[in-house]
């Protein structure tokens, strides 16, 4: 099964994990002044050393990938929007079968290795990477200065090259307005907090996304240390406000329900929309309100929702009008599955 559609550690608050190292290579001029020549030989250096790699990665160039596909992979944070848009660029992807690995070729860097993992699975994540990036170095050999480590087109990702983040859902925080308070107390701690597609997005559905801001003069273990510490203290939060709502069990569970009842009855739903009812299943699922869902239905309503990877589940290409329809007919088969 996906990454994605598991549970992990502390699932009831962190949905997902990632960690990204910015790498690039000794012989090549970095992305922005690379030439069309040079990216197409990259691509080509990197292809013939994949095998070697392991992992069951698999080389697949940007140019192959149709457009569904590619903002299906975005939905799943998998790829960077931007990523996904570019044009006439000699662009790749090395991918495994789980996706829980996908490093990204010539997009702001050379390499950009990502490694996801469902709950917060931090530690884990930070071994399988480490190890993916020894690999690679060994045969490919990074661009790395004594004074400032690795360095990196963007100079905030110069030194360990790595953001480490974790992606967090914080209704009850929203619903008793503590939200902000929380979000002023974590960037206090030097980390971003962020939408769920990182830098310049908004948050949906109350879903944020907690990463590092400093990558120079810290190791790849202050790193993870630093946002598990303050991860933890988040879902301590989030843990208490629920508790706090659940006094008032009528109102929450009035609340769950209503959104219950629009998303399995309704025959046309937007995404937009979708996403906000979905933050009270999560929560009405997580806390035992509602029983007729698991977290594995949770989790695919989550990745169902997106336009994408609708179109992806039904086989076909669909305009706005006929997503809105058919997304209300798939939430009540995933609901209703056995």
């Amino acid at each position: 099964m996906n990454w994605y559609l598991q549970n992990g550690t502390d699932s009831d608050v962190v949905i997902s994990s990632r960690i990204r190292l910015a790498r690039n290579l000794n012989d090549y001029m970095f992305i922005p002044k690379m030439s069309q020549e040079e990216a197409k030989n990259l691509l080509e250096k990197i292809k013939e050393v994949t095998p070697s790699i392991g992992y069951g990665l698999k080389f697949i160039n940007l140019s192959d990938i149709d457009d569904l596909t590619k903002v299906s992979l975005v939905e799943k944070h998998v790829i960077s929007p931007e990523f996904a848009t570019y044009k006439n660029k000699l662009g790749a992807i090395l991918i495994n079968e789980e996706e829980n690995i996908c490093i990204m070729i010539n997009e702001e860097d050379h390499i950009r290795i990502q490694v996801f993992s469902s709950g917060l699975d931090l530690e884990n994540l930070k071994n399988l990477i480490i190890e993916i990036d020894e690999k690679l170095d060994s045969m490919l050999h990074y661009a790395v200065s004594e004074k400032y480590g690795y360095l990196t087109a963007c100079p905030t990702n110069v030194g360990t090259g790595m953001r480490a983040s974790v992606m967090v859902h914080l209704p009850a925080l929203t619903m008793t307005g503590n939200i902000n308070k929380i979000l002023n107390i974590v960037n206090s701690f030097g980390m971003n907090i962020r939408g769920i597609y990182g830098e310049g997005s908004q948050s949906q559905g109350d879903i944020y996304q907690i990463s590092n801001n400093q990558t120079l003069g810290l190791t790849e273990n202050d790193i993870v240390k630093s946002i598990n510490t303050i991860t933890e203290k988040v879902i301590q939060q989030e843990r208490m406000a629920r508790k706090y709502l659940a006094k008032n069990s009528i109102d929450l569970e009035d609340r769950v329900y209503r959104a219950y009842g629009t998303l399995a009855y309704a025959t046309k739903i937007s995404s937009d929309e979708c996403k906000k009812l979905l933050s009270y299943i999560k929560l009405g699922t997580d806390l035992g309100i509602i029983k007729e869902l698991t977290d594995t239905k949770v989790s695919k309503l989550y990745l169902y929702n997106g336009p994408a990877n609708l179109q992806k589940y039904v086989g076909k290409q669909l305009d706005g009008y006929e997503r809105d329809i058919t997304r209300a007919e798939v939430i009540k088969q995933i609901i209703k599955e056995k």
